[in-house]
This record gives structure tokens, C-alpha cells and sequence, in this order.
């Protein structure tokens, strides 16, 4: 959340962003005195999409911690997220939590933003001795053991949910062992435990066991939840910048359009030809405001003969979409045509012969995708229905965002139509 100067006042996170911000602006009499004063200094907010809850919470911590919004309270102390670490260059090695990370020689994972279930869980692996690794502090290696005396006063050592090593009830390979375990464990690798516990579970609850089906259940839930992927990444302020930067780019841009939703997915239409010959086309696609090279996509024209640019658009933006209609894959939320109002024109002919129009919504009635034009000349954008083009601010974020877009597309149909000569000269 950001005030009229652009300054960052709040960084949040929420699985539904739009209850969460209108909870901010809807009855706001019941606000504290600190909510109260940030909702009347907002006056733009920004969002960043992450892949899991679990990646959002990690990134909200970077985020406050390196930009200190002011009325952020959380996490002003440094707080970090526990780890489970496992004390490697120790001969005995010990598994406990811990907040931080230190180059030491032993092995962490996570970090584990919800930590209650997976303490839970490696306590009942301890007890039932799956990994019955040395619960004490004591410091002991295979040459220098812990004195007799010593161990005969831990409880662990007496109740035996200890291997004891410190007296030598196990010996280093065997402990070890049990310690690789622990470590395949908490990489993943528990597959063969997880269809057990399944299982159990099942035949505990059909005998109406229900608190060991329970019991079973947390387990299960607390497994998933370490084997839950996170990209971490280090991320520095202007990568932060880049990213809030192309998402209030796809906001504004939806904003000057008009569009029901914003933009997340731009497919892009350019052609390219040398005076009517080898005329191909190319499409490219950009998500959250980045190019996506994977979905690119190169097309020969095959229906136009000589020059005819908007002939080979309507071609090549009806096979792209009438592809997709009958492999009933998803529409992109804005295509752009790279030139002027004829080709626009002939791109929305093209959609309407391909989508039925029953089923047509969106920026201009008869469409089901929103559809703009890019003119080079004036950096013009052209809509459906409207006769005077939108002239937008060459410092806008929603024009650096279309012309991105439109000079990739150039660059690709070019870089397509010069292979596609070079190859016939020859």
C-alpha cells in the first residue's frame, strides 16, 4: 500500500486480495486509531502474485524487513522463520529447531513458517524410534564419551528413549546411520511412511478409532506441509521494484482499457515480409508483464498471396484462437495487434468467425477477447467501436508495458522472416 508519493506505508498478504482490501474500506468506524490512518493515506496499491500462502508468508518477511514500512509492526525484531537442524560434523549428531543459519557444517531444512504441526510430528517419530536421535546438549565425541556419572543423570538414558550413545549403547556407524535417515526423511524422501500412514489411518477410523485416525491425520497434514516446495530466492530492492513496477503496469493498463479484469496474459501479433514475400507472423506471450519464450509461437502464412498485412493478420490470429477453441485451452486476457486500425480489424473479424457468439464478452460487444491495436507511428492504441485512439503518457507504465510487448513480437517475426531467408537463398 503506498501513499500519493509513491512511499510504501504497508506490505500484507492475504489468499483473497479482494476481501482483504475492501475489508480496509468498508465500515470503517470500527477501525483502530493505526488501521484508521493507513486507510486514509493509501492511494495506490500493488500486488505481487507468489506461487504457494507458504511462499507469500516468506516473502512478506523480506519485504518488511528491507523496506521497514511504517505501519508495519511485525517482524521489526528480525524475527525469522525456524529451521530443523541436523548437527552433521558432530560424531552423534542432535536434531532440534532453530532460527538461525549458520555455516557450522550442519544440514538445515525448511524454513517452516508453520511450525506447531511439524514439531509435532518429528516428536512422535522420536517416540515411536523411527529416528531415535539424542535428545541432550552433551558434548561427546567417539574419542573423548561422556562420563558414566554424567549420562546416569539423564532421564532419557534411564527410559531408554535414548540410544545412549554417550555410554556406548550404540556404536558411531549404526547411530549415524540413523541419522542419514532422519536426513532422507526431512528431504522428502518419505513416500513408503506416507502410503503406511494412509493406510493406517483408513483401518483406524473404519474401527472406529478415532484418535489414532486423528492422531494419523495431523501427521499426514504435517508431511505434506514439509514437503511443500518453496523457490527461495534472494531478493534485492530492484528486482522489488521491477516486479510492483510490471504489476502496476498490468493495472493501469486494464484501468486505460476499460477491461474486466486485468491483463495477466497479453498474447502479441506481429508480420513480416520482404515486398511480399516469405511472409510470416509470429505471437508472443507475456504474463504478470514478462515475456513467457516457452508459448511463443512462429507462423508461415499460408492463404495470402503479395502484400497484405492485414489479410496475413486476420490469417494467423483465426488459426492461433480456433486452435485453442477446439483444444479448449484458456483465452489470454488482452491480444495486441502490432500496427493500426485495419489490422485491428481485421484481427477482430478473424475472432468472431472463430468464437460463437454466444459465448462473446468482453472490451467491445461481439468479442470474447478484449482486443487493442499498437500503431508504430504515434504509439497510438487503437480499440473496437472507437473512433479516436488512446494517447497515452510516454512515461506511463501502461505504455512502457504495450511497447515491450509490441517490440517483442517485431523482433521475433523478424528474427523468423531473416532465418526464413537465408535458408531459401541457399
Amino acid at each position: 500500500m503506498r501513499d500519493r508519493s509513491g512511499t510504501i506505508l504497508y506490505v500484507g498478504k492475504a489468499r483473497d486480495l479482494a476481501k482483504r482490501v475492501a475489508s480496509y474500506f468498508a465500515n470503517r468506524s470500527g477501525h483502530s486509531v493505526k488501521v484508521a490512518a493507513l486507510v486514509a493515506s493509501i492511494h495506490h496499491i500493488d500486488y505481487l502474485p507468489t506461487a504457494s500462502e507458504r511462499e507469500a508468508l516468506i516473502m512478506e518477511q523480506g519485504l518488511i524487513r528491507k523496506l521497514q514500512p511504517h505501519f508495519n509492526t511485525m517482524w521489526r525484531d528480525d524475527k525469522s522463520y525456524p529451521y530443523v537442524k541436523l548437527t552433521w560434523k558432530e560424531d552423534y549428531p542432535r536434531l532440534f529447531f532453530t532460527r538461525k543459519v549458520v555455516r557450522d557444517g550442519s544440514k538445515y531444512f525448511g524454513p517452516y513458517p508453520n511450525v506447531t504441526p511439524v514439531r509435532r510430528l518429528l516428536r512422535y517419530l522420536w517416540k515411536q524410534h523411527l529416528f531415535p536421535l539424542r535428545p541432550c546438549r552433551y558434548e561427546f565425541s567417539e574419542k573423548n564419551p561422556l562420563p558414566l556419572e554424567k549420562a546416569k543423570q539423564c532421564l532419557y538414558y534411564h527410559t531408554r528413549e535414548c540410544p545412549a550413545p554417550c555410554v556406548g549403547r550404540i556404536n558411531k556407524s549404526d547411530y549415524r546411520q540413523i541419522a542419514k535417515e532422519a536426513e532422507l526423511f526431512l528431504r522428502g524422501k518419505f513416500r513408503p511412511l506416507l502410503v503406511s500412514w494412509e493406510k493406517e489411518m483408513k483401518e483406524a477410523s473404519a474401527a472406529q478409532n478415532y484418535e489414532r485416525a486423528g492422531l494419523l491425520r495431523d501427521n499426514l497434514e504435517a508431511l505434506k506441509h514439509m514437503d511443500e516446495r518453496v523457490t527461495i530466492r534472494q531478493i534485492e530492492l530492484s528486482d522489488i521494484v521491477g516486479r510492483v513496477d510490471r504489476s502496476r503496469a498490468v493495472t493501469e493498463l486494464q484501468k486505460v482499457l476499460g477491461l474486466a479484469r486485468p491483463p495477466v496474459r497479453i498474447e502479441c501479433f506481429d508480420i513480416s515480409h520482404f515486398q511480399g514475400t516469405e511472409t510470416v507472423a509470429s505471437m508472443v506471450a507475456f504474463d504478470r508483464g514478462e515475456p513467457k519464450k516457452e508459448d511463443y509461437r512462429k507462423f508461415k502464412i499460408k492463404t495470402v498471396r503479395g502484400i497484405d498485412d492485414f489479410a496475413s493478420m486476420g490469417e494467423v490470429v483465426g488459426r492461433r484462437y480456433r486452435r485453442l477453441r477446439d483444444e479448449k485451452k484458456p483465452l489470454p486476457d488482452l491480444v495486441l495487434i502490432d500496427g493500426g486500425k485495419g489490422q485491428l480489424q481485421a484481427a477482430i473479424e478473424a475472432i468472431k468467425n472463430v468464437i460463437p457468439r454466444g459465448r462473446q464478452r468482453g472490451i467491445h460487444p461481439g468479442l470474447k477477447i478484449p482486443i487493442a491495436a499498437l500503431a508504430k507511428r504515434e504509439e497510438e492504441i487503437f480499440l473496437p467501436g472507437r473512433e479516436e485512439p488512446i494517447r497515452l503518457p510516454m512515461d506511463s507504465p501502461a505504455m512502457h508495458l504495450v511497447q515491450y510487448v509490441r517490440d517483442e513480437a517485431h523482433r521475433f517475426a523478424v528474427t523468423f522472416h531473416r532465418q526464413r531467408r537465408a535458408n531459401n537463398c541457399c
